[in-house]
Parts: C-alpha cells; sequence; structure tokens
C-alpha cells in the first residue's frame, strides 16, 4: 500500500489515540507488525505547541519513515501552518483529525464536529493540502449522527481537497464507542473514491480484520483499542491475512519481554514521575485476562517508583510462568 511516495510494509495501522500513542508505543506497534502508525493528536492553536504536552506528542526521534504527525483544528490558516510546523519538525505526513468524538475537541467544533460543515471541512483541507509539499491522510467517522451519515460526501470532498488516504472508524460521532461499528457506510466510500480507504472500528482479531477487508473492499484496516496490551496483535493480522491461520498466542515469557522493554521505554520518555503513571494503564492492559491479574493491578497501582513496577511485574509473570505458560 502506498501513501503518495511512500510504500508501506504492509496494510495494517495503529490508530492515533490521545494519551496512548506515544512514541514507545508506536516503535513497539511498528517492531510487532504495524505497517503504519500516527501520533497522537496535537492541536493547531499555536500558543500551545511549546507546551510539553505538545512536545512529547511530537517526538518521533529515531522511528522509520514515515512518520505520520495528526493534527486538530477548526481555522484553515492555523491547521495549515500547523501542517507546516510539524513538517519543518520532520513529519513526513500530515494527518488531519475529524474522527475524534471527544466533548472537549467536539465543544469547540474540532474532531468529528467538523462533519457537521461540509464547506469548512473543504476549507481546512484545501489550506492544508495547499501548504506542504508532504502526503495529507484525513481521519474521520461516518458522519455526525445516524440521521446524518455523510461519510461519503466527506470522503469525496477529502478526495478532490487533494488528500491521499482516508481512515473512516464506522461510528457516528453521537455513537462515541458505544454499540457496533458498521462497515456498510465505509463499503460505500470505498466505491465512492479512489483514494486508498482505511477501515477502522472494532476490529479485535485477524478473522474480523479479513472480514472487513472483505466486505469493505478497503486497501487497509486500523487498529485501535484492541492493541493495548496487545502489541503483537498486528504480526497475528499479518500472518493471517498472508497464511491463513492462526498465529499461537505468545507465552508468559514474551508477553513479559515485551512488557518489561515497554516499561523501560516509558520511564526512559517521560521521566520516573511521569512514566510510573503512564505505565500503570499499559500494565493494567497486558495483565487483563491473566490469571491473578486484578490483585497485580491494585497493588501496581500503589507503587510510585520505575524500580518497584519493574520487580513486581517480574516476580508476578514468574508466578504466572510456573502456572500456566500461555498467556491468555
Amino acid at each position: 500500500m502506498n501513501i503518495g511516495q511512500y510504500t508501506l510494509p504492509n496494510n495494517l495501522f495503529l490508530a492515533p489515540m490521545a494519551g496512548v500513542t506515544d512514541r514507545p508505543f508506536r516503535q513497539l506497534c511498528r517492531r510487532l507488525g504495524a505497517g503504519m502508525v500516527v501520533s497522537e493528536m496535537i492541536t493547531a492553536n499555536k500558543s500551545l505547541w511549546a507546551s510539553k504536552k505538545s512536545l512529547l506528542r511530537a517526538n518521533h526521534d529515531g522511528e522509520p519513515e514515515p512518520r505520520s504527525i495528526q493534527i486538530a483544528g477548526t481555522d484553515p490558516a492555523m491547521m495549515a501552518e500547523a501542517a507546516q510546523h510539524n513538517v519543518n519538525e520532520g513529519a513526513h505526513i500530515i494527518d488531519i483529525n475529524m474522527g475524534c468524538p471527544a466533548k472537549k475537541v467536539c465543544n469547540v467544533m474540532a474532531g468529528s464536529a467538523l462533519l457537521q460543515n461540509e464547506t469548512l471541512v473543504a476549507e481546512i483541507l484545501t489550506s492544508v493540502v495547499n501548504s506542504v509539499d508532504v502526503p495529507v491522510t484525513l481521519k474521520i467517522r461516518t458522519g455526525w449522527d445516524r440521521d446524518n451519515r455523510n461519510g461519503v460526501n466527506i470522503a469525496r470532498i477529502a478526495e478532490e481537497s487533494g488528500v491521499q488516504a482516508l481512515a473512516v472508524h464506522g461510528r457516528t460521532r453521537a455513537d462515541a464507542y458505544k454499540g457496533d461499528a458498521e462497515y456498510d457506510t465505509i463499503a460505500e466510500i470505498k466505491s465512492a473514491i479512489s483514494i486508498p480507504v482505511i477501515a477502522n472500528g472494532d476490529i479485535s482479531n485477524p478473522e474480523k480484520a479479513k472480514h472487513v477487508l472483505d466486505y469493505t473492499q478497503a486497501d487497509a484496516v486500523m487498529i485501535g483499542r484492541a492493541a493495548q496490551g496487545n502489541p503483537w496483535i498486528f504480526k497475528q493480522i499479518e500472518h493471517y491475512l498472508k497464511h491463513g491461520e492462526q498465529l499461537a498466542s505468545p507465552e508468559v515469557d514474551e508477553v513479559r519481554t515485551i512488557l518489561i522493554e515497554h516499561l523501560h521505554t516509558l520511564y526512559d520518555f517521560y521521566g520516573d514521575y511521569t512514566g510510573v503513571r503512564m505505565a500503570r494503564k499499559h500494565i493494567a492492559w497486558y495483565s487483563k485476562g491473566l490469571r491473578d491479574g486484578n490483585p497485580f493491578r491494585q497493588h501496581m497501582n500503589t507503587l510510585e517508583q520505575p524500580q518497584q513496577q519493574l520487580d513486581f511485574t517480574e516476580q508476578f509473570f514468574a508466578q504466572l510462568e510456573q502456572k500456566d505458560g500461555v498467556a491468555a
């Protein structure tokens, strides 16, 4: 699959997720089979670019090409300036967020709230595309609510504006993350435009990935929540798509190794204080479904130092390996 001049190693994308897809997690998912990853959302508000949060979100040191940075905002000129700024900082692809359903984003008419205003969508996309000489991609939902599924219209606008790939989450903004994703609209969008379409929403295992690709005829799938604590899902999906057979779940020792490596990268990236707190949610995701996972998580949330987290994680997985041998 290509995005502009970039040829991706496969058609498996890690979805951008605020507070999750930081540089350590992006690098881990790429190593475990993701063909493309996208940064956390960065605001187009110039006054916030120098904040610690924005600087960390824009940090892609050591990541392989192409590096995609997602921006969000409502003003075409500000979005263009944000795109230029991030390209100057090393972005190879600019991704525009028109899919986030969070109230704090939609309340300022950004994210998926923009789907209500097709004229403004066109102005933003045209402004950003014309401002940079790198590919621009777009993430949307199927519409504002179930009575206003205008994803096909938005897709056509995107293609006409020069957007080079479109990711579509199979829910409306009003749906948030409730109910089941629907893929009929994604299939309609794919048949209506010629640029690559990436299907997103409820793709939680290899069989579902293949079903969605077959049903929508999309060019790629995007994995979000299913990758949390489960970064090897990309390797499993890639194997299933190539060979038509399941790749065995990782053994407990492999899960422990990946988690410990992940924790070290979090401490290095954020520092001890923030790193410990960021690590807690990842530890919770990795241990979900494992034997004795609940008391493990409860005690982990009381620990304040990196070495305490590392030692307790090693202890937990050593005991788990003796009992089980295979991850749940």
